[in-house]
């Protein structure tokens, strides 16, 4: 399944007014440009395995360019790996 979300662009009235579900959220793709994110695709990009055993390394769903740093202990990291099935990018 291919879903996108982006939230609404109603007008807020200058506020940062709480959440309280009024706002509308459509399943719209955020880019002008139709660009469409596919988050069955999940990236992994290792960046470092530091000396007590964390790997370091960069996550990411759908775009490999828009990523998250994580680390975790390689037994965990193996694991996460095997559960997101996840493609691994290079440097």
């Amino acid at each position: 399944m291919n879903m996108t979300f982006a939230p609404s662009t109603a007008p807020t009235s200058g506020t940062n007014a709480p959440c309280n579900g009024s706002q509308e959220f459509s399943p719209v793709p955020a880019a002008a440009d139709g660009l469409r994110c596919d988050v069955t695709r999940k990236f992994v990009r290792i960046k470092q395995v530091r000396a007590d055993g964390l790997v370091c390394f960069e996550f990411a769903i759908g775009w490999p360019e828009l990523f998250v740093d994580l680390m975790l202990p390689q037994a965990a990291f193996d694991d996460f790996c095997v559960q997101q099935h996840v493609q691994r990018l290079s440097d």
